[in-house]
């Protein structure tokens, strides 16, 4: 476990930059501790798994189990209306304290809110400032209809709990779990108190580090306040699912997807996924918040608990899921099979070329770049396939997930199998009769073409900004997003090069007014908001 922790952190965490702590348990014995990389960059302070991170949306597994207790004293009930608590809330009839808990509710998530992740976000709130922020918004969905993943939510599991309990919701988690679990380093992050050996927060992205942007703690509520650290984590999984936190059946409740939350892979409880690793079943959830990252996960059959800490947001985020579920896999004896590349011709690679739908919103196009096979799928990254023989490819980088060609009898190709981590059946992408897309060309344009769409756009749940960084290229990012470079391919229409995203602008002449984002099936309409 040592050697192999090891390997993974070397292979992901630079030494020199924001770090990353990692601690393995079977039960109560611990397999691994320990972290690599920099606490503080600036004063060159290493990392140690002591070091107290933002956990971000790992919150939520609290906040769950905060009210769930509160249900089995009898003060709430699952199917209770919100409008029980909160009597002015629009539509509070309708919707259930369980929709809150699994993401069913319809309620518009604050964070989606256009530009709300610049500025406001900063902003000092209570409970009821934060609330006013989302409550008049309109809904995506009636209540119980559809899953959404909604940190409003959560701030409104957290105003619940609050007036079921006559307590603030981080006063009484702190009364009924952090103490009497021994959770000494699990608190929540608002306020301005000094937390002794709290890491610094960074932000990756193509360009290196920066510190990472501001946000008052008072916003992530009790959707993503909490501080932790690995110990507390992984004594955390040892409490609530060895039955010292719940009654049997709250527990079932939280650990078993129901509804709408259980359809089309959400499989999601109340702050906790049901997953699986190596075909066992796990429970997981992740967390990220303005520089920081984190995984939990907890194997019942084994009582593996991984607990994954990093202080840097941006890229890799999935990297952190990754290293926590390759851990466990090797925790239970099961390590997920290292991906070999083996060589292919190149006319064989061709032949797979082609367009692989899903259904009429969703493709897959694999081509042929600079000698090897690539994969994107509609609104996705370019991958470059690693082949591994038997007609399955690896997408590298560690990953987990496999693509494998489905033939038929002649042996031409008809479709492909997403296998996502490397495990199952795989989805069914079949080969359509389409043309393969040309691939797209970028231009050059003089700097006025590209000061014209310079600015700040927004629509309904979203925005983004179109700026020059200090080394003169422009790019776009959405808030909390890394920024991509934007290349041209006319005066009007441009692109991301990572991803299938084309933005045009409008209109032809003049100042920019409008602008048309298109990824994958997604068409928004955005306006720009005046300097």
């Amino acid at each position: 476990m040592a050697a192999e922790a090891t390997r993974l952190l070397e292979q992901h965490v630079p030494a020199d930059g924001p770090g990353m702590a990692v601690l393995v348990a079977r039960g109560d014995e611990i397999l691994y501790r320990g972290a690599r990389g920099k606490a503080s960059i600036e004063l060159g302070v290493p990392l140690s798994p002591d070091h107290v991170f933002r956990i971000g949306s790992v919150t939520k597994q609290f906040a769950a189990a905060g009210l769930l207790k509160l249900v089995d004293e009898g003060k709430v009930a699952l199917d209770d209306p919100l409008s029980r608590f909160l009597p002015d809330y629009p539509n509070g009839d309708a919707i259930t304290v369980a929709q809150l808990l699994n993401h069913t509710s319809g309620i518009q998530s604050y964070t989606s809110i256009p530009s709300y992740m610049d500025q406001d976000i900063r902003r000092d709130v209570d409970t009821d400032a934060l609330i006013a922020v989302f409550k008049d918004k309109p809904a995506p969905f009636a209540p119980g209809s559809d899953w959404d993943y909604n940190n409003s939510g959560y701030v409104l599991v957290g105003a619940v709990i609050e007036k079921a309990s006559g307590k603030g919701w981080s006063a009484y988690l702190d009364e009924v779990l952090f103490k009497p679990l021994s959770l000494d380093h699990t608190r929540d992050g608002a306020g301005l108190a000094i937390v002794a050996g709290h890491a610094s927060g960074y932000s990756t992205g193509s360009d290196g580090f920066s510190r990472a942007t501001p946000i008052s703690m008072t916003q992530p509520h009790a959707a993503g306040a909490l501080l932790s650290t690995v110990d507390d984590l992984w004594r955390w999984n040892r409490a609530l699912h060895g039955g010292k936190v719940l009654s049997a059946d709250s527990y079932m409740r939280m650990t078993t997807p129901e509804g709408k939350a259980a359809e089309n892979g959400r499989n999601y409880g109340y702050g906790i996924f049901r997953t699986t690793v190596r075909n066992r079943t796990a429970f997981e959830h992740g967390g990220g918040i303005n520089g920081f990252l984190s995984d939990l996960f907890y194997l019942p059959d084994s009582g593996v608990s991984v607990a994954v800490l990093r202080n840097a947001d941006g890229e890799g985020g999935a990297t952190v899921g990754l290293i926590a579920r390759k851990l466990a896999a090797v925790a239970i004896g099961d390590p997920y099979p290292e991906q070999v590349a083996v060589a292919m011709a190149p006319a064989e690679l061709k032949a797979l070329e082609g367009v692989y739908r899903k259904d009429a919103d969703n493709a897959r196009v694999l081509r042929m770049r600079d000698g090897a096979l690539t994969s994107q799928r509609s609104g996705g990254p370019v991958f470059t396939l690693v082949p591994l023989g038997n007609d399955r490819f690896g997408f590298g980088d560690g990953s987990l997930s496999l693509l494998e060609i489905d033939r038929d009898a002649s042996g031409a190709p008809t479709g492909l199998r997403l296998i996502s981590g490397g495990e199952g059946e795989g989805e069914l992408w079949t080969r359509s009769q389409e043309a393969l897309p040309d691939a797209p060309v970028t231009v050059e344009l003089p700097r006025e073409a590209l000061d014209r769409v310079v600015g700040q756009y927004e629509a309904e749940g979203i925005s983004w900004r179109v700026f020059f960084d200090d080394a003169g290229m422009l790019r776009v990012q959405v808030p909390g997003q890394p920024a991509f470079a934007l290349l041209p391919m006319s005066p009007t229409l441009f692109r991301i090069a990572e991803v299938d995203a084309r933005f045009e602008f409008g209109p032809e002449t003049g100042d920019v007014q409008t602008c048309r984002l298109e990824q994958g099936a997604v068409r928004i309409e955005a306006r720009r908001k005046p300097d």
